[in-house]
């Protein structure tokens, strides 16, 4: 507490800050990058293990051998679907009696934001269908599996197969729980409308039909998409609505069978690296990597099972790929991996809970562990924190009194500037992300309503308005913070920003760490490189006068005489665009003509304000706004005025006298 407390102290802290601020800022990105990309190199990777003891072993005799049965199912239900142009529901309902399922139907319809391109239409309405295999005990508990039919997608295959495992586990009598065979129209939305259904809610504004039979609790579900009778590998995807995952044990469940029966599992369309020991190893892990964290990060339920997650049910789903692969395997591989897991399911006590749910894969047989894969992100946010140090630390030294600061007395400019003052621009920043959200729906209404435009349109006209609004943003808080003390506004102002920013960043990353790194990697050095700046200013000689000045306001730095007839020899020469000696006391802010509120005199290139003093009088600072450099004045004066004031910090730099370098009348 000394150090902070001393004053001497205090500021050779805050130099030492500001001079190792950049260095620091550069090393923590780095650092954070560097980070995230060695979470693929096994030191940071853990083998995948399974944490429930109910599934801990593999031990189980898969007794299925309905393949045939399996293929001549699928053919007769693609055959169907070909015959009547939507989903076979009276097939389906008298297939899944046939094997002693209780089956139900639900209705359901839902009115698109946009019209379907393909078929134009607004209302999408389908049929699901569902058979429950009861167990002997009370129904407290469930098991699910589903298979969604998209209009265009070709699952046959997942249906026949589905339905031959139904008729294998109604001859078993070892089942805890009840099994749900679930066959949904139009992919995610059929999907969604049983789950809303199922669990008495309605969150997407979804119109069903109420379910007439239900079962236990849902405790897991595995969604299975096949397009041929012959596979190569099963592909599993993870990733669920806004980046959720499933408990990591269902994953190892997945995998464990898959050895078990030798099928390849691939995870984001890549194998296992089989070689850890050479680069080509860890390079692979780093590709899959990168293909998860852009998925999670898109926040898109990637297969049915993500809208599982959202009623906090454990579920992922399986794709059969048949590619060029040498190995192929047929439909009875695939379902006694099914009937595996089913039964590791079924002997359960409670819900997954013993394995994570925030973690990263490399590879299906690697994982990292949120404890591992934060500091990434944490590197990141500290930039922000640095920067946002510095800010504080110039604010703090530029408002010591000159009894604190000693030799160096704050500048002028640095007066006092108000939280108040900064409200503003935080309320117009947070209305206009409000309007982000609500304003494209409401403006959508709107414009269909009383313009005749689409619907697609109506919500790129009300971006567009949005966005044209928004251009006055930086103007208004240009008005506002450089009312008083300008330089110490806007540094105050992007203070705030950074915090806030990181506070955002840092929410993100808790929920969805994918999305909260990428913008994080993207955002932070643009937020960390933008430098705040109010009005420029221009170092003249005390014998000028600004006529048509480049931006801005002039400083005087000489300490001779104001009002002098000529500059003494030796003096500096005044730049192009500024002539004769003025009123201006040396070190004084001399502003220009157009400020905001001011009145503009001819042949002075300056301003006053009603009320406070005219041109060459102290009162002439308190002009709001300095002006844009004037259409006619041309290049030469602005580069004049930068050139000179180069020189200026060449030669104070150097430690020789500015005079001494320019050349005399």
């Amino acid at each position: 507490m000394g150090l902070l407390s001393d004053p001497v102290r205090r500021r050779a802290l805050a130099r030492l800050v500001l001079r190792l601020n950049a260095p620091l800022c550069v090393l923590s990105y780095v650092a954070g990058i560097a980070w995230f990309l060695a979470l693929a190199f096994p030191p940071l990777t853990q083998r995948t293990y399974m944490s429930e003891n109910a599934m801990g072993s593999t031990m189980v005799e898969e007794q299925f051998a309905g393949g045939d049965r399996a293929r001549s199912l699928a053919r007769d239900f693609a055959a169907h679907r070909r015959k009547s142009g939507a989903l076979p529901v009276a097939w389906l309902e008298r297939t899944m009696r046939s094997v002693g399922l209780e089956v139900y139907t639900q209705s359901f319809s839902r009115k698109l934001p946009f019209p379907d391109e393909t078929h134009e239409r607004y209302m999408v309405s389908g049929i699901n269908v569902y058979g429950i295999l009861r167990h002997l005990a009370a129904s407290t508990e469930s098991l699910v599996l589903t298979v969604p039919c998209g209009p265009d997608s070709t699952n046959s295959q997942a249906v026949g197969l589905m339905l031959a495992l139904a008729a294998h586990f109604r001859g078993q009598i070892y089942w805890a729980k009840d099994i749900i065979f679930l066959v949904t129209e139009h992919d995610l939305l059929g999907t969604e409308a049983w789950l809303e259904a199922y669990h008495d809610v309605n969150i997407t504004g979804m119109q069903s039909s109420p379910l007439q039979g239900r079962a236990g609790a849902i405790q897991a579900a595995v969604a299975l998409e096949l397009s041929s009778d012959v596979v190569t590998s099963l592909d599993v995807a993870v990733e669920g609505l806004n980046g959720q995952l499933p408990n990591l044990d269902l994953l190892n469940l997945f995998q464990t069978f898959c050895q078990k029966g030798g099928l390849l599992c691939t995870l984001q369309g890549k194998l296992q690296p089989q070689d850890w020991t050479s680069i080509d190893g860890p390079l692979q892990s780093v590709q899959t990597l990168l293909l998860m964290v852009l998925q999670q990060a898109s926040g898109r339920p990637h297969g049915a099972h993500g809208l599982f997650l959202r009623y906090r049910v454990e579920a992922l789903t399986l794709r059969g790929i048949n590619s060029f692969r040498q190995y192929k395997y047929d439909l009875v591989a695939v379902g006694k991996a099914l009937e595996g897991m089913f039964r590791k399911l079924n002997h359960l006590l409670e819900r997954l809970h013993q394995s994570f749910f925030f973690y990263l894969l490399p590879a299906l047989s690697r994982f990292v562990s949120i404890g591992l894969y934060m500091p990434a992100a944490g590197f990141l946010l500290l930039v922000l924190g640095l920067k946002a140090l510095e800010l504080w630390m110039q604010l703090h030294e530029a408002g010591v009194g000159p009894e604190e600061a000693g030799e160096n007395p704050p500048h002028p400019l640095t007066q006092g500037v108000g939280l108040a003052s900064l409200v503003a621009p935080l309320l117009v920043s947070q209305a206009m992300g409000l309007a982000l959200y609500i304003l494209p729906v409401l403006g959508q209404h709107v414009a269909t309503q009383h313009f005749p435009v689409a619907e697609a349109e109506a919500v790129v006209l009300t971006l567009l308005a949005i966005y044209a609004a928004g251009l006055a943003l930086p103007h208004n808080t240009h008005r506002v913070v450089s009312t008083q003390a300008p330089d110490r506004g806007w540094m105050a102002l992007k203070l705030v920003a950074l915090i806030y920013l990181a506070l955002q960043l840092a929410c993100i990353t808790l929920t969805n760490f994918s999305l909260g790194f990428l913008l994080a990697a993207s955002m932070v050095p643009a937020a960390a490189i933008t430098k705040p700046s109010g009005p420029r200013y221009v170092l003249l000689s005390p014998h000028c006068r600004a006529r048509t000045p480049p931006h801005g306001f002039y400083l005087t730095r000489s300490s001779s005489p104001p009002g002098a007839s000529a500059p003494p020899q030796g003096a500096l020469r005044c730049p192009a665009g500024a002539d004769e000696p003025s009123s201006y006391t040396p070190g004084q802010l001399v502003p220009v003509a157009g400020a905001a509120g001011g009145t503009a005199l001819p042949d002075r290139g300056l301003a006053a304000l009603p009320g406070h003093a005219g041109p060459g009088r102290a009162g002439a600072p308190h002009l709001r706004r300095p002006a844009l450099p004037t259409a006619g004045s041309g290049p030469l004066p602005l580069l004049a005025a930068l050139l000179e004031r180069a020189l200026l910090e060449v030669t104070e730099a150097a430690g020789s006298s500015p005079r001494s370098l320019l050349p005399r009348k």
